[in-house]
């Protein structure tokens, strides 16, 4: 019987010791739920936990992450309700490949006709549908799809007036990107320049390896520090993720006013990233430690 990866790919309450079928949604994880407005020019047009975000420019509309394969139909869905036409999404950016943000993305890009940007080892990964993953081998298959843009770290994504900065934070895989760009906040009568950021994902999951023999690819951990070192340095006002359990989405979405913003949260973004560091650092001791116990 085929066994099912039951929890989502980002998070480290996904189980399963062997790999012989694709990953599917986690229950809850894949709700459909209405977009709503982040702060101007920016929506979240994503599920109930799996994110997706668009971004409004003077040329156009870009559409971060892609989510399953059967998310893509909820994301078309959500742009429209916005008042938007999908054909105006020129662009498609990815936070990483994945099957729970990259399955979707093919369909995505045939719907729209979009270009799709993404780094070099996350572009390889997408061709191959996910197949030949450092992780999750060859266990979460999704529609291959080709990228139109390789983009480097600290690339800048320039559209209608809109800057996106790529800022590659790999472990978690290989062409990991956290995106950040300025946007303007209006609440009410104020108006402020809030600082976005869009993490990847720091998880490190459950088949990963940090030391010794069995290390998961060559310098991961190392990956993983330096990754850490830019997200607890890097300007975060408004902190999301590809993940809304990352920055308590439903939260946040439930407390939105005209005179205020949940989601700009400098404090929580630094507390995240602070309580994720200090588990990931245990976790690499432990594993530093049963390596060098063994004979």
């Amino acid at each position: 019987m085929r066994q099912l990866i039951k929890a989502t790919l980002g998070t480290v309450a996904l189980v399963a010791a062997v790999f012989a079928s694709p990953a599917l949604a986690a229950d809850g994880d894949n709700d459909p739920i209405p977009p709503f407005r982040i702060a101007d020019d920016l929506y979240y047009v994503g599920a109930s936990d799996i994110a997706s975000y668009l971004v409004v420019t003077r040329a156009g509309l870009i559409v971060i992450d892609g989510g399953y394969e059967k998310t893509a139909p909820q994301i078309l869905r959500n742009i429209r309700t916005l008042g938007f036409a999908v054909e105006e999404v020129k662009v498609l950016l990815s936070t990483h490949a994945h099957l729970d943000h990259a399955g979707g993305l093919a369909m995505l890009k045939r719907e729209t006709g979009a270009k799709l940007f993404a780094t070099g080892p996350d572009a390889e990964l997408m061709a191959s549908g996910g197949k030949g993953d450092f992780g999750l081998k060859d266990s979460a298959p999704y529609p291959p799809v080709q990228v139109d843009t390789i983009i480097k770290d600290s690339q800048v994504v320039t559209m209608g007036g809109k800057q996106l900065v790529a800022h590659l934070t790999p472990g978690h895989t290989r062409g990991c990107t956290t995106w950040t760009f300025p946007i303007i906040d209006t609440r009410g009568s104020k108006r402020s320049l809030q600082q976005v950021m869009i993490l990847c994902s720091n998880s490190v999951l459950p088949m990963y390896h940090l030391a010794g023999p069995q290390e998961s690819y060559p310098g991961i951990a190392a990956d993983y520090e330096k990754s850490y070192a830019f997200w607890k340095a890097a300007p975060c006002d408004i902190f999301l993720g590809s993940h809304g359990k990352f920055f308590n989405m439903q939260q946040k979405r439930a407390k939105l006013a005209v005179d205020s913003n949940p989601f700009v949260d400098p404090a929580g973004c630094k507390s995240y990233f602070e309580k994720g560091y200090a588990a990931f650092q245990a976790q690499l001791d432990k594993e530093k430690a049963a390596a060098a116990a063994k004979p």
